[in-house]
């Protein structure tokens, strides 16, 4: 099932991102478009590191802790001009909203079909998308919840959000360092909600 996890990973982070790309499109920035990058083909996406590495030592390392990421996909803020207040939170929320929607289908998949090796490849599109759009939702940049927690947030508290997360984004090793800490010290109880989770929406 390790290859059933990992195909369903890349395809699931590509769609993460492509989403991202079709939001900000529709909101009147074509730089992903133009970039050739609105497109399920997984070669303009592949980040070795994070589409191929990462995900491998996910997949093959006790616990099932999935993780991973594709190429950003390009896009301007200042184009955004059918939501100026709201783009960029739209844009962001667009990736793991996406996921959410995976798993949505994935359930609903499951229980058109009675055969058991099918639902277990559905059950894995449940757990690994609602692992990405839960992860990808943590407030932390380079994460996408950061931008979604940004837009939400009253102008005051979201000005100092934003000057906190300038600083974090102005040294990526600190976001990326601070998720780490956070999935060492919490990763194990998130990963066990998520899976109960997942089996809920299952019906296992």
């Amino acid at each position: 099932m390790q290859i059933i996890y990992f195909v369903i990973l890349i395809f699931s982070i590509i769609v993460h991102e492509v989403a991202h790309g079709y939001a900000a499109d529709k909101l009147g920035d074509p730089t992903a478009r133009y970039a050739g990058r609105l497109t399920l083909n997984p070669i303009p996406h592949i980040d070795f590191l994070g589409s191929i590495i990462l995900p491998i030592i996910s997949v093959l390392s006790p616990g099932g802790f999935l993780f991973g990421w594709a190429k950003p996909v390009p896009y301007n803020p200042y184009n955004l001009t059918r939501a100026p207040r709201w783009g960029e939170t739209i844009v962001a929320a667009a990736g793991p909203g996406t996921n959410f929607a995976l798993v949505i289908v994935f359930a609903i998949l499951l229980r058109l079909f009675g055969d058991p090796t099918f639902d277990s490849i559905c059950f894995i599109g449940i757990l690994v998308n609602l692992w990405l759009g839960i992860l990808n939702l943590i407030p932390v940049p380079p994460l996408d919840g950061s931008k979604v927690l940004s837009g939400i947030l009253p102008r005051a508290l979201a000005y100092q959000f934003d000057q906190w997360k300038a600083r974090m984004e102005y040294n990526p090793f600190l976001g990326f360092g601070l998720v780490l800490i956070l999935v060492v010290l919490f990763g194990g109880t998130l990963g066990n909600l998520v899976y109960a989770l997942a089996q809920a929406i299952a019906g296992m």
